[in-house]
């Protein structure tokens, strides 16, 4: 790889500037429609270091963009954060970004602000080492992902007009190359009921006795979902219920259940439906099967409706994308990429890749298992890892097109 050893020492020279870049990140809550500052932030970053272009779109999306040649690549690493949840449990500060032991700790320090040093930084090396080729790079901090993932893309792709030939996405793979994910969906369950005094039931009809029956069927309808060799099995949880009562002494008419299903490979929308549909028809009850739409503002209060369904999607192997990412690893690292694996959770390549057909790799700093955690931490050596990866990725890519 030409320029491989001025790469990594660059990368190597930008540590001190990604870790100060990470902590002013993290001291920003950004949770899902907060995103205001922490895209301020980033764009501040952005100007610094040359980019050719910063503009934030209506939804709030930022798009950094070096080069103006005709294959439109993309780097993706969403911005916001899920919440604390309870501050005591924590061992550092979530928003103190604390410098440890070569370790950062902080909300998103793993999920996934902390990719955002290595995109910025990767993109100044080449405009540092002169690498532009005949493409258009796009360094993209989306929003709302936590709440639905791969929105940003969706206004991205159809509202302003960007469709890459490619996107790598950064979320957390404890720098490895992966190639997939399950695919996610939310779906609804109503029972109704008839209500009346708790002090005799008997004259009314309980909608939570209901819906207690198929709720059984949905934690029987999980065993029964199918698996995948690559992707891994399905699932389906309750994740939330809610009834509609008059009082606490009256028998509620109303009950309300959330599903999150996992969706492997075989899974469809109407697919998925039908199994709870199924779950409603042998619980012996009537009930109402939906599935949700999200119609939440982004921060800059847009509002852009989308159902809760999200696809599965995998990229073959041998693809040039995949070959090109485990060739820019392999060859920048001098290490052999053994298996190219998938991911657990999930990503903005559901609409990327699950609706648009866009190949997507993945390659991030951080490890899944810190996602969403009291522990979510990244290591300093991987956010230099990953800026010497996103400075070599597009090169090799264009090489491997020729």
């Amino acid at each position: 790889m030409q320029y491989k050893q001025q790469i990594l020492e660059l990368a190597q020279s930008y540590e001190k500037d990604m870790v100060k870049f990470l902590r002013d990140l993290i001291a920003i809550p950004s949770e899902s429609c907060q995103e205001g500052g922490v895209i301020q932030r980033i764009k501040e970053e952005m100007l610094a270091v040359g980019f050719d272009e910063v503009t934030i779109d209506p939804m709030g999306n930022i798009l950094g963009r070096i080069g103006s040649g005709k294959t439109i690549l993309a780097i993706d690493a969403h911005v916001d954060t899920v919440g604390v949840g309870n501050p005591e449990q924590w061992q550092h500060d979530p928003y103190k970004g604390k410098l440890e032991n070569g370790v950062i700790y902080g909300r998103g320090a793993a999920d996934q602000e902390g990719a955002l040093p290595g995109m910025v930084y990767g993109a100044k090396i080449i405009k540092d080492l002169g690498l532009e080729d005949d493409y258009t790079l796009y360094v993209v901090g989306t929003v709302q992902e936590e709440d639905c993932d791969g929105l940003c893309w969706q206004y991205i792709i159809n509202e302003d007009k960007i469709c890459p030939e490619c996107v790598v996405i950064t979320d957390s793979t404890d720098c490895q190359v992966r190639r997939g994910h399950r695919g996610r969906m939310e779906i609804g369950v109503t029972t109704t009921g008839v209500s009346c005094h708790a002090s005799a039931p008997e004259r009314g009809e309980n909608a939570i006795y209901k819906m207690t029956k198929i709720i059984q069927e949905i934690e029987q309808l999980n065993a029964r979902i199918r698996d995948h060799e690559f992707l891994g099995k399905g699932t389906i949880a309750v994740t939330y219920v809610d009834c509609q009562t008059p009082s606490f002494n009256a028998v509620p008419d109303r009950c309300y259940i959330h599903l999150d299903r996992r969706l492997t490979v075989g899974d469809t929308k109407e697919s998925a439906v039908e199994e709870v549909k199924d779950a409603v028809r042998r619980a012996g009850v009537e009930a109402e099967v939906t599935v949700p739409k999200y119609d939440t503002p982004s921060y800059t209060g847009l509002t852009y409706e989308t159902e809760k369904y999200f696809p599965t999607w995998i990229v073959e192997e041998n693809h040039p994308l995949i070959q090109a990412s485990v060739n820019t690893y392999e060859e920048l690292f001098d290490e052999t990429v053994e298996k190219v694996g998938s991911w657990v959770f999930s990503t903005n390549a559901v609409s990327v890749a699950g609706m648009y057909d866009i190949p997507c790799v993945g390659f991030g700093p951080g490890k899944e298992k810190h996602a969403h955690s009291v522990d979510d931490q990244v290591k300093v050596e991987q956010l230099v890892k990953s800026a010497a990866f996103y400075a070599a990725f597009p090169g090799v890519y264009m090489q491997n097109k020729r």
